[in-house]
């Protein structure tokens, strides 16, 4: 039996250039969370389809660019 894989995103965050706007949480609250000092924390889940929009505004609208999109191999 093989299993079958696609292609994925995940976000990520560049904790260096991040300055806690905290627009991504808004944005993807099911992927991003702020931890207490208004940082972001990513799950690291793969984006499902319903999510890619909003994840890509999420990448966009970040103005540090902090907020990044990976491809990532999914299994099926």
């Amino acid at each position: 039996m093989t299993t079958r894989q696609r292609i994925g995103l995940r976000v990520r965050v560049d904790p260096v250039a991040c300055d806690a706007y905290g627009y991504c949480a808004e944005l993807l609250p099911e992927r991003v969370t702020l931890d207490e000092w208004g940082y972001p924390i990513v799950d690291g889940t793969p984006v499902a389809g319903g999510l890619v929009a909003l994840a890509t505004r999420a990448a966009a609208e970040c103005p540090r660019r902090a907020v990044l999109l990976e491809q990532v191999l999914v299994s099926r």
